[in-house]
């Protein structure tokens, strides 16, 4: 750890990984936190899985989306990629003195409007103002509890041989905030992938029991960060081929404009999945169901050729190594 936090701490890759295992884990250490998925499952009732979430988005307004739209779809899909049904969210918003209430009207309308699209409801919440020049607009925490409807979802269930799959085009997100933030720069027609994957998960939950062995949401650091993520505890790696990768023209053209790695990049409204490899074909027939899978894709396979490393295969057949995010590529796309 070094001795200030810098925007790399925020980045999803090495920094963050750091932060969470030598200060988060050790002073906050339980079961359910130990496993580092997207959401905890606690005992009760019905088991639980519960997740919280902080949004900073800068600007808060994007092409396809808004901080309010993307605070439900980030918390209902953290719930849902750890095996929950989101029911039932929270909404904690810190306000920046001079905000206009067109602005703030505008992002409760997109909460309303998220909520009810991935059939939550915001039960609780709390509201805080500071002083001009001292919240950037508007932040916004949310949290969310759902019951457990696919257990044993966890990277130490995959196998070599799996399958690894994408429900659609990687990098919109991340990609889209960026033209915002450089709109005169650069110019493009694209929007970000926000969505709630609630409904996406629970069925291939429901139809492939014990063949689905982890799903992800990749967000802060793209697919690569995330299926490095994936196989950090040594026994397997992963090999995807980027011929087989879904990403858009316009993604490709900002990246190679702004410097980006789309494989590095953030997306809001994209799964990954690793399945059994007799069940791939079922799992993209169900993927490619849903509006929001029809780009849905296996990229690649778990292997154990090269444990704990991730290889992207080029379309000439070399291979390169695509470790964790060791910065912030893209501060505050989320």
């Amino acid at each position: 750890m070094d001795n200030f936090i810098t925007l790399d701490y925020g980045s999803g890759g090495k920094k963050t990984s750091a932060l969470i295992s030598d200060m988060i884990l050790p002073l906050l250490k339980n079961e359910a936190l130990e496993e580092l998925g997207d959401g905890a499952v606690i005992d009760g009732a019905e088991r639980l899985v519960y997740s919280t979430d902080s949004f900073v988005v800068s600007p808060y307004f994007f092409p396809g989306g808004d901080i309010g739209k993307l605070s439900v779809c980030g918390t209902v899909n953290d719930i849902s990629m750890a095996g929950g049904e989101p029911k039932f969210l929270s909404l904690g918003l810190i306000i920046e003195e001079g905000l206009p209430v067109a602005d703030l009207q505008r992002i409760i309308d997109s909460i309303r409007a998220a909520a009810d699209r991935a059939g939550v409801k915001v039960v609780t919440g709390d509201t805080k103002v500071v002083e001009r020049g001292r919240g950037d607009g508007i932040y916004i925490n949310t949290s969310g509890i759902g019951f457990l409807r696919t257990p044993r979802l966890s990277p130490r269930m995959i196998r070599e041989g799996d399958a690894v799959l994408v429900s659609g085009t990687v990098g919109d997100h991340g990609t889209a905030v960026m033209l915002a933030r450089n709109e005169h720069l650069v110019q493009a027609d694209l929007d970000s992938d926000c969505a709630p994957l609630n409904e996406m998960a629970l069925a291939l939950g429901k139809q492939l029991g014990a063949d689905l062995r982890v799903m992800r949401d990749p967000t802060r650091g793209g697919i690569a960060t995330t299926l490095n993520e994936f196989i950090e505890d040594g026994r397997y790696g992963i090999e995807i081929m980027e011929k087989d990768i879904p990403v858009l023209p316009a993604v490709n053209m900002v990246s190679e404009i702004l410097g980006l790695d789309p494989y590095y990049t953030a997306c809001e409204g994209r799964m990954l999945a690793v399945v059994d490899a007799k069940a791939k074909d079922r799992a993209l027939e169900i993927l490619h169901g849903f509006a929001d899978g029809t780009g849905a894709a296996v990229i690649g396979e778990v292997t154990g050729a090269h444990p704990g490393k991730l290889v992207i295969r080029t379309p000439m057949g070399g291979g390169r190594i695509a470790a964790k995010l060791s910065g912030a590529q893209l501060p505050r796309i989320c």
